[in-house]
């Protein structure tokens, strides 16, 4: 098929991505806010905008969903621009690196639903994985850059 008719199709994998990073970002940051409050006699004092426990925690699952969301419309514009430009996805290691970025998000999605007192290896796999998932966002944007590059004149 024709470049331009996939230019419409990077320029939302382009945005998707930036804010997932973004997300992942506030993540870590509503992740160690919750930490600090659950661990702590005194609540710091750093994000008074989030609110209480039960804002952060809101907050921080509303900014997972939305990261998952983003996470897997690149998925999908990856396979639907991959195939429609070059008729195959085994055009780089950039497939592998988007699978695994995808499928460390959805462990960590997974686990965080399953966090509770009653599961106490839940929260390590969370936070174990998202800390993972920051290598894996490494190497898919490394990787993703090298695959702009073949369609860039």
């Amino acid at each position: 098929m024709n470049l331009p008719s996939f230019l419409w199709l990077w320029k939302i994998a382009a945005w998707s991505m930036g804010l997932s990073i973004v997300a992942y970002l506030l993540l870590a940051i509503t992740g160690i806010w919750m930490f600090s409050v659950r661990t702590s006699q005194n609540p710091p004092g750093f994000l008074p905008i989030i609110g209480g426990r039960a804002e952060a925690r809101s907050l921080h699952y509303t900014i997972g969903i939305t990261m998952v969301s983003l996470v897997l419309l690149l998925l999908a514009i990856g396979i639907v621009g991959t195939l429609g430009h070059f008729g195959s996805l085994g055009q780089s290691s950039h497939l592998v690196a988007g699978l695994i970025v995808v499928g460390l998000v959805l462990l960590s999605a997974f686990s965080a639903t399953l966090i509770s007192p009653r599961r106490p290896w839940a929260r390590p796999l969370h936070i174990g994985a998202n800390i993972i998932l920051f290598g894996g966002f490494a190497w898919v944007s490394i990787t993703g850059w090298i695959v702009v590059q073949k369609y860039l004149p």
